[in-house]
């Protein structure tokens, strides 16, 4: 589909995405919480103590704030929140003036509202307050967790936000930015009927071939090497940048996540790692276990179906700039060139599996 044609079907689809919001089935593993049945954008206001949440960074204990948004009725809702920082790399002051929060809501005070059934949330904000690129980036990783959830219901739901920041150390100064929310890791598993694992590693041949496959390709899509499906660093649960589910069986299922080091976000701080063989992070590097290789042909089907659906996420994709989201679409479709001619691509994959 060209681009004139994509925009002309933009208000079908969205059309399409609102009416078609709270109907999935837990069979199909997309029902959910309400704040990830719509895709709307959601205002809210966030405040507290925000210059000195920057300034001591701890990842334990929690300040104490607020958060507001009106409801569809257009009622005004105010819920008492805890909130601290989070993450390794993007907690650094060096890399983020602005690091990545973990929300904390109160239980008593959720029911009934958008947050209905949440506890703690983790929240990717923009890193930078007064450069706007890295609002860019943080919806570029926004729609790469969009693009998994077209491909397999084992992802992680997002749900974006328009944040009014209000910083209660400088007189209530304010600064409104794009941020996103990531669906809770249990309440994934329990949408999921599965559970999470609790072990440092384990072994290719453990994991649904199927969904590794998924899982592979869509990394090589968004040019992600920064994982690893089967093993965790030390003392941590597995895995790198991914989370293992079961379902009782036998087999476990990886679910990716973290998304800054790709080549479609492609953050400034991003660097591939020096084991890997590539100089920048928007090269394409192909991680796929050739355990999965007989899954190959099929994924490769899959992501040739759903290749409109991707580039039309990132037309109809809201506060991206054009330059980025010219970026995006040809980051994209370059990914899709190699899947023009499905033997050759089948081919690439299998040959250049580990």
């Amino acid at each position: 589909m060209n681009q004139t044609n994509r925009s002309i079907a933009l208000s079908l689809l969205a059309l399409l995405a609102l009416t078609g919001a709270g109907r999935a089935s837990a069979q199909d593993g997309t029902a959910g919480a309400p704040l990830f049945a719509d895709q709307q954008a959601l205002h809210i206001r966030i405040e507290g103590p925000l210059s000195t949440m920057t300034s001591e960074r701890s990842n334990t204990d929690y300040y104490e704030g607020k958060l507001a948004y009106t409801d569809d009725a257009g009622a005004s809702i105010v819920l008492d929140i805890g909130f601290r920082t989070r993450g390794n790399f993007r907690r650094r002051k060096d890399t983020c003036w602005f690091p990545p929060v973990r929300l904390n809501f109160q239980k008593k005070q959720v029911d009934g509202t958008v947050f209905d059934s949440q506890d703690k949330l983790k929240l990717v904000t923009h890193c930078h307050p007064r450069n706007d690129k890295y609002e860019q980036y943080v919806l570029k990783e926004y729609l790469a967790y969009r693009i998994l959830q077209l491909h397999t219901p084992y992802a992680l739901q997002v749900r974006l936000l328009r944040i009014s920041w209000v910083d209660t150390d400088k007189g209530g100064d304010a600064i409104e930015r794009y941020g996103f929310l990531i669906e809770d890791e249990d309440a994934m598993a329990e949408r999921l009927d599965a559970s999470k694992v609790d072990f440092n590693s384990t072994a290719h041949t453990a994991l649904n071939t199927k969904q590794a496959a998924i899982a592979s390709v869509f990394e090589f899509l968004i040019a992600n090497t920064d994982f690893s499906l089967i093993k965790a660093a030390p003392e941590e649960t597995c895995c790198h940048n991914a989370i293992l589910l079961t379902r009782g069986e036998e087999e476990y299922f990886p679910v990716p996540y973290d998304f800054d080091f790709s080549g479609l976000v492609n953050a400034p701080y991003a660097e591939p790692s020096p084991n890997m063989r590539i100089r920048s992070v928007t090269t394409r590097l192909y991680r796929g276990n050739c355990s999965v290789n007989p899954e190959i042909g099929s994924t490769v089907a899959l992501f040739r179906e759903q290749q409109n659906a991707v580039l039309d996420l990132v037309t109809m994709q809201e506060g991206l700039s054009d330059s980025m989201r010219k970026y995006a679409l040809k980051f994209l479709e370059d990914f899709y060139e190699l899947l023009a001619d499905p033997a050759a691509a089948e081919a690439k994959f299998i040959e250049d599996c580990l």
